[in-house]
């Protein structure tokens, strides 16, 4: 029973520590005088029981102040801070490290205000700038969410950053037009992780705005000149696009610089490349797009990723790409299930950020079962045994 009311003391206590946090927050004034009293309080008990509270105990306050305190507030408690430790210090007995201690206090004081300086150029305190870019990250990666896709269509994105970094390059939009046209655009921004995540996140919310609402043909020439009108030094991006109709299969692919997309085609088992001709965005003036079509037949899978997915220091993306091609003919049994998070992890280079998006038109569930005799109730797929009479062709990289 005691324990009982003991975790409900601590969860009372928790609720009132955020409540005063919050209060904190809303108002400076209050919390510039609690960190006040609250120093002159330490100082005051380190001066009085010095066997058992440290001098250093002063520094909590301080801490404190520079999560919560504006830049000019945080500098008046500094001083207040290291009056009352000087003071406190001098007090001691003989032998202790006074000047050390002095020196200690001094040095969190500088590393305190120096954050909080840098905090102040963006006109938050605390903790509120870190708030900020997890909320900005949150957000670009919401954009890069696919729509859910009707019966019979799966679509996958997998993104990965430069050093394990929050914010990426390469980013990916995409939405439904009509109910029945599918448009993703996947585009890497020059520059890797934190570097190009700013520009990153200021694309994406221009590209997502752009992608649906101007016709699939003009939805380059129109990033281009957005992208332009930025007047960035020696910044581009490359996009590859693409829009299927989910109803009939038929798709479009336009390239801006970027690598070309590749077609599994489950009937004859080989990979096609689907490459169409595209300057990179935010380098000519009047761009022109080349389109490649084509249709995604049941079974079939298009594939859309960045250079950091086949190209490396090592390696030239043609030989990428056939490396990325024989990695994912191994997840063909599978239906290409979580092939955008496997092909990230195992292809993608460690060293520039790497994204994949998948679109795989699933078969006809009714096309699947083989009639089987009553006695047993086990079925055989029909793409399993084109895969199994057509194994020697699935290493085939036919361009398109």
């Amino acid at each position: 029973m005691s324990s009982g009311g003991d975790f409900a003391g601590l969860r009372r206590a928790r609720r009132l520590a955020r409540s005063m946090v919050r209060r904190a927050r809303k108002s400076h004034l209050l919390t510039f005088v609690g960190l006040l009293a609250l120093t002159v309080t330490l100082g005051s008990a380190a001066l009085a029981m010095s066997t058992f509270i440290p001098t250093s105990v002063l520094i909590i306050p301080l801490l404190l102040g520079g999560l919560l305190l504006r830049f000019r507030p945080l500098v008046a408690l500094t001083l207040v801070t290291l009056a009352i430790g000087s003071y406190v210090v001098s007090d001691r007995a003989q032998g202790m490290p006074k000047i050390g201690f002095v020196l200690t206090l001094g040095l969190a004081a500088w590393i305190v205000l120096t954050g909080a300086r840098v905090r102040s150029r963006l006109g938050v305190q605390g903790t509120r700038g870190e708030s900020m870019l997890m909320e900005l990250r949150d957000t670009l990666t919401a954009q890069g969410e696919l729509p859910r896709l009707p019966p019979g269509w799966r679509a996958e994105v997998a993104i990965r950053s430069a050093g394990g970094a929050s914010f990426s390059g390469d980013f990916v939009v995409s939405t439904i037009r009509d109910g029945e046209l599918l448009e993703v655009a996947l585009v890497d921004v020059s520059g890797k992780g934190i570097d190009a995540g700013t520009r990153a996140l200021l694309l994406s919310g221009a590209f997502g705005g752009l992608l649906g609402v101007v016709p699939v043909e003009e939805f380059l020439p129109s990033a281009n000149q957005y992208l332009r009108r930025q007047d960035w030094d020696d910044d581009f991006a490359t996009v590859v696009q693409v829009a299927v109709n989910l109803r009939t299969g038929d798709f479009e692919v336009r390239t801006a610089g970027h690598p070309p997309a590749i077609l599994f085609d489950s009937w004859s088992g080989r990979w096609q490349s689907r490459d169409s001709e595209g300057p990179l965005l935010g380098l000519v003036e009047i761009p022109e797009f080349k389109v490649n079509k084509g249709q995604l037949k049941q079974g079939d899978a298009l594939f859309l990723y960045s250079d950091g997915m086949v190209e490396t220091p090592h390696r030239e993306i043609g030989q990428g790409t056939d490396r990325l091609a024989g990695h994912a003919e191994r997840l063909i049994a599978q239906g290409f299930k979580g092939a955008a998070k496997e092909l990230v992890v195992e292809i993608g280079g460690r060293g520039d950020d790497s994204a994949i998006v998948v679109i795989h038109r699933q078969m006809n569930p009714a096309d699947l079962v083989v009639p089987t005799c009553p006695t047993t109730t086990r079925t055989t797929s029909r793409p399993t045994t084109l895969r199994r009479r057509g194994n020697t062709l699935l290493k085939t990289f036919r361009p398109a």
